[in-house]
């Protein structure tokens, strides 16, 4: 099959099947393969798979019980942790959790997963590690490459023996790229193509993305501070566009809960706090609860108590599908009017390349740590303040032009090509396929 490969990915929260999403269409039939849940899994490949998932995911939720959820989050998040980038050093020692991993996959796990693949000739794409060290330890017949989803990584994202790897690296940022040679993969393993954002918010020469930024950037700078302070920057980045023509919807936000559901709580204070003004019209407010139903109907019940009933669908929406990817479809076509993304740092820290600022949550696990401290080095987020305020602070940071320049320093950063980028290198044999593509 030409320009075809296996797109696979693991039911884990939403940050692997985000990954595969955009990339659906590469896969025979057009369809995403669930390592996890896949028609046919032999129990006991299913029984290992969902035993860490659910585990996770309740600790994640305990994680804000104070005291005894904090430490059982602690002591799961240690071996998972991300060890200090400097001083470079040596670190492709592998971790416990790693050896544990192919102890299993030797084991068997997996070789059902690599029989169904190998019925087609071609390429795998993969987004969750131990997925690519089944497909190598059981003989998986084509190339094999790697989608990493955060901004950094543990030693379990390298093989057991990286240097006699056949592995390739797909990586989001040059952090990942360095990283992955201190775990040992060797550098021609290793590419830098960027996020696979959507390709539905970014469009045809970019045309939706200059359009959404453009629209944005009115309501992220209703004083014109930011456009008066860099109006060659705005003119020459978005250039075709009439930017001071269009306004065609109020300042939006954007309240994003992860798969786990854990934080779910700190929507409350928000929607308490902007009463007032989603009451007189002043902002829209869209609740993002995903695929979780708990979560949506927590989000019902508290704009039931505050008094915002009355205003349901109007200028307050909640968001949530039955499906991962009916969900992913509805909230990538929320986020065209978007102007600001409030959710904790998880892979949604590459979708500042959407030209979207993002007000970051509390962090949940170190891979998180590190993806917070990325957005922040490249000027497009920022943590969050205390809730309650949220009416206070929130329009303070508008109104200075602060957000308008946080959401123009990632549109800026020129990553919106992941998806050209993964098809150049694993299609076109490319070796640095982030110079190919430039913004203008």
């Amino acid at each position: 099959m030409k320009n075809k490969a296996w797109v696979v990915t693991v039911d884990m929260g939403y940050g692997h099947q985000r990954a595969a999403y955009p990339l659906r269409h590469l896969s025979p039939q057009d369809e995403i393969l669930i390592a996890n849940n896949y028609l046919g899994i032999p129990r006991r490949d299913f029984r290992l798979w969902h035993g860490g998932q659910r585990l996770y995911e309740f600790v994640s939720r305990l994680n804000n019980v104070p005291l005894v959820g904090e430490r059982l989050f602690g002591a799961m998040d240690y071996f998972q942790r991300i060890d200090p980038f400097y001083p470079r050093r040596d670190l492709s020692r592998p971790s416990t959790q790693l050896t544990v991993t192919y102890k299993t996959i030797r084991g068997g796990w997996g070789k059902d997963l690599v029989r169904l693949l190998n019925q087609e000739n071609v390429p795998l794409i993969s987004t969750f590690f131990t997925i690519a060290y089944m497909a190598e330890e059981h003989g998986f017949k084509g190339d094999i490459y790697q989608i990493i989803c955060d901004t950094d990584v543990s030693r379990a994202w390298a093989p057991l023996n990286p240097s006699k790897s056949r592995i390739k690296y797909l990586a989001p940022c040059r952090r990942v790229v360095e990283r992955l040679k201190l775990y040992g993969v060797r550098p021609e393993n290793i590419f830098l193509t960027g996020f696979p954002v959507p390709s539905e918010n970014i469009g045809d020469q970019l045309k939706n993305l200059k359009q959404d930024v453009a629209e944005r950037i009115i309501n992220l700078d209703p004083e014109h501070r930011y456009r008066e302070k860099y109006a060659e920057t705005v003119k020459q980045f978005l250039k075709g566009i009439k930017i001071n023509a269009r306004h065609h919807h109020p300042l939006t936000l954007t309240f994003a809960v992860g798969g786990a559901g854990a934080q779910k709580t700190i929507a409350r204070d928000i929607l308490t706090s902007l009463k007032q003004k989603l009451l007189g019209g002043e902002i829209n407010l869209i609740l993002v609860a995903g695929t979780r139903s708990d979560v949506s109907d927590y989000f019902n019940s508290i704009i039931k108590q505050i008094g915002l009933g009355a205003i349901i669908n109007d200028n307050l929406k909640i968001v949530w599908a039955a499906t991962k990817q009916s969900y992913f479809e509805e909230f990538n076509r929320v986020l065209r009017t978007t102007d600001i993304l409030w959710t904790k740092p998880s892979e949604l820290v590459f979708y500042s390349a959407l030209g979207i600022p993002l007000i970051m949550a509390p962090s949940l696990g170190s891979q998180e740590v590190y993806n917070r401290t990325w957005l922040k080095t490249i000027g497009a987020g920022i943590s969050q303040n205390d809730p309650r305020y949220t009416h206070e602070w929130l329009f303070d940071w508008v109104n200075s032009g602060f957000l308008a320049e946080a959401a123009m320093n990632g549109y800026l950063d020129k990553r919106q090509f992941g998806i050209d980028n993964i098809k150049d290198v694993i299609f076109r044999g490319a070796t640095d396929p982030s110079r190919d593509n430039e913004l203008l």
